[in-house]
C-alpha cells in the first residue's frame, strides 16, 4: 500500500502564530502529531508521504500517487477539509478520515469512503485488517479508551522539521474535569490515561535522536491530570534525562490552575526544564464560572495565583471566554483589568461557542438556542447559539478586548509586569547565539524601525537587555508573539 496522509490548513487564528513565524523563518509552530502517529501503526512496508498544507503544497501527483488518502483534523480545520476531500474525489482517490473534526461530526463530511473515528489504537487495527482481507466498511468506532501502552512512537522521518518552530509529544489524554463547553471529555474521557516512564523517556530520546534541539510542547488535555505518577515517576525521569544531555529541550504543557496550590509540582516541572504552561482562565467572573462547571478556578485570587505560578520560574499563558449567560454588562472591563493585572502576556481572547458533544450544546439545544454548527475558529466572532447577552453588544465588547490588551501599550506594559514577576531558574541561562543573530536582526527590523510605535519596542529592548538579561530571549520572543496578535486583531 502506498498511503498520503493529509494535514489541512489551519487558518490564521491566535494560535496559528503565522506573522511570528515569518520573522524566526518558519512555516508552522507545530507538527501534526496524530498523523505521524497513525503512520507508525501502519505497517512498515508500506509507503508513506506526509504533506502538512502549513507548509508545503498538496499536488495532484501526490494524491495519484496513493492507494489512500488519510486525513485528519480538528474543527477550524473544517473549510480545508472539505477542500482536500473535494480533490480526491475528483481524481478517484479513496479517503480514510479520523480526528476530533469528524469523530464528532461524521454525518456532515460527505465523499469520505471510511472513516476511523475515536482513538486509532483501537479502531486502526480493526480497519486494517478488514483492509487486509479486502472487505473495509464504510464507519468504524468504539465508546472504549485504550490504553497508551499500544501507542507507538511518531514516525519523525515523515517531517522535515527545520520547517516547524515547535515539536509535539503526548504523554496522557483526558482531563478529570468537566467544563461544560470542553469537548475533552466527550473525546478523551474523564481519567487521564499515561503513557509509561519509560514509554514516555524512550519517545523523548527518540525525538532527541531525530536531532531536534528547540521548544517542545507536551499536547496532554491535562498535564497534571494525574499528579501522583508525575511526582514519583515521570518529573524525576525527566529531570535526570535532561540534565544529562543539557537540557535539550524547552517544554511547554497544559494545567490547570490549581497547580498553584502545589510548589512541589512546579518546581519539579521547572527543573525538568518546563518554561510555560497554558491555563485555562476563561473569566474573572465567579457566576460564569459555576455556570461552566470551571470549579478549581473558583473562589481563589486568581491574579495572586498566576503571579505564585510566575514566581516559581514557569511562564503562564490563558485562554479566556466571553459570552456565558451568566456575564455581566461589565464583563469587558473586567476581562482587561484581569488580563493587564495578571501580567499574562499570551492571553487568548474568544467568545462563547457549543462544539458538538459538550455538555453545553446539550442543554443550548434543549432551550432551543442553537443556531449552526461552531466554526472552530477563536477570532472570527461568531458565536453558534443565541447569547443572553445582545449580540451586537458582545461583539463590540469582544472587540473592545482585543484591541485594549493587544494595543502596543497595553502589550509592552504586561511584558514589562511579567519580566518583574518571573523568576526563571538560575542555573539555565538563556543566551542569544550567533545562530539567533539573523532573527534578532529581523524582528529588529519589522519591531523596531518599520512598525508604527516603535518607541514601545525599543523600550523593551533596553530594558530587558539590562535590567533582565537573563530573560532578554524570552522578552524578544514576547515581542515577537506581539506584532502576531496585532496583525490578527486588525482584521477582527
Amino acid at each position: 500500500m502506498k498511503i498520503l496522509l493529509v494535514y489541512p490548513k489551519t487558518p490564521p487564528t491566535f494560535y496559528s502564530f503565522d506573522h511570528a513565524l515569518k520573522l524566526i523563518a518558519k512555516k508552522s509552530d507545530g507538527p501534526p502529531l496524530g498523523l505521524i502517529t497513525v503512520a507508525a501503526m501502519l505497517p512498515e512496508s508500506w509507503g508513506k508521504k506526509l504533506v502538512d498544507l502549513n507548509v508545503s503544497r498538496l499536488v495532484d501527483s501526490d494524491i495519484l500517487w496513493a492507494d489512500y488518502v488519510f486525513i485528519s483534523g480538528m474543527s477550524v480545520h473544517d473549510k480545508s477539509f472539505r477542500q482536500v476531500v473535494r480533490r480526491c474525489n475528483q481524481l478517484g482517490a479513496k479517503v480514510v478520515a479520523g480526528g476530533p473534526l469528524v469523530t464528532m461530526e461524521y454525518m456532515d463530511f460527505p465523499g469520505v469512503d471510511h472513516f476511523v473515528l475515536n482513538e486509532a489504537e483501537i479502531t486502526l487495527p480493526i480497519f486494517l485488517k478488514d483492509l487486509e482481507n479486502g472487505n473495509p466498511s464504510h464507519f468504524y468506532t468504539s465508546a472504549d479508551f485504550p490504553d497508551l501502552s499500544s501507542t507507538p512512537v511518531p514516525q519523525w522521518d515523515l517531517l522535515r522539521m527545520k520547517d516547524y518552530a515547535t515539536m509535539n509529544i503526548q504523554y496522557s489524554r483526558g482531563c478529570p474535569h468537566d467544563c461544560e463547553f470542553c469537548s475533552i471529555t466527550f473525546l478523551n474521557g474523564r481519567k487521564p490515561r499515561t503513557k509509561s516512564r519509560e514509554q514516555f523517556i524512550n519517545e523523548l530520546e527518540s525525538l532527541y535522536k531525530a536531532g531536534w534541539r528547540r521548544r517542545v510542547f507536551i499536547v496532554d488535555d491535562n498535564f497534571i491530570g494525574n499528579r501522583r505518577k508525575l511526582k514519583e515517576e515521570i518529573l524525576p525521569a525527566m529531570i535526570e534525562w535532561s540534565s544529562e544531555r543539557n537540557y535539550p529541550f524547552v517544554f511547554t504543557t497544559e494545567v490547570t490552575v490549581d497547580i498553584t496550590d502545589d510548589p512541589e509540582l512546579m518546581d519539579l516541572m521547572v527543573s525538568a526544564g518546563f518554561e510555560t504552561v497554558f491555563i485555562g482562565i476563561e473569566t474573572p467572573n465567579d457566576d460564569s464560572l459555576a455556570e461552566c462547571g470551571k470549579y478549581k478556578n473558583r473562589r481563589r485570587d486568581l491574579v495572586a495565583a498566576i503571579k505564585n505560578i510566575q514566581r516559581r520560574g514557569l511562564m503562564v499563558s490563558a485562554g479566556f471566554i466571553v459570552g456565558f449567560d451568566s456575564d455581566p454588562p461589565g464583563i469587558f472591563q473586567q476581562q482587561i483589568k484581569f488580563i493587564q493585572n495578571s501580567g499574562i502576556v499570551t492571553a487568548m481572547v474568544g467568545i462563547l461557542n457549543a462544539p458538538v458533544g459538550t455538555r453545553l450544546f446539550k442543554r443550548l439545544k434543549s432551550e432551543k438556542r442553537l443556531l449552526n454548527r461552531s466554526s472552530g475558529d477563536n477570532m472570527d466572532c461568531s458565536t453558534n447559539f443565541i447569547p443572553k447577552m445582545d449580540y451586537q453588544k458582545l461583539v463590540k465588547g469582544y472587540k473592545d478586548i482585543l484591541e485594549t490588551i493587544y494595543s502596543q501599550n497595553g502589550y509592552y506594559e504586561r511584558i514589562k509586569l511579567f519580566l518583574k514577576e518571573y523568576r526563571p531558574p538560575k542555573e539555565r541561562k538563556e543566551k542569544v547565539s550567533i545562530v539567533d543573530l539573523p532573527t534578532l536582526a529581523r524582528l529588529t527590523w519589522a519591531l523596531g524601525i518599520r512598525e508604527r510605535g516603535k518607541r514601545y519596542f525599543w523600550k523593551l529592548f533596553f530594558l530587558s537587555l539590562f535590567r533582565y538579561p537573563q530573560r532578554f530571549p524570552l522578552a524578544m520572543t514576547l515581542a515577537v508573539y506581539g506584532f502576531h496578535f496585532r496583525q490578527i486583531v486588525i482584521k477582527v
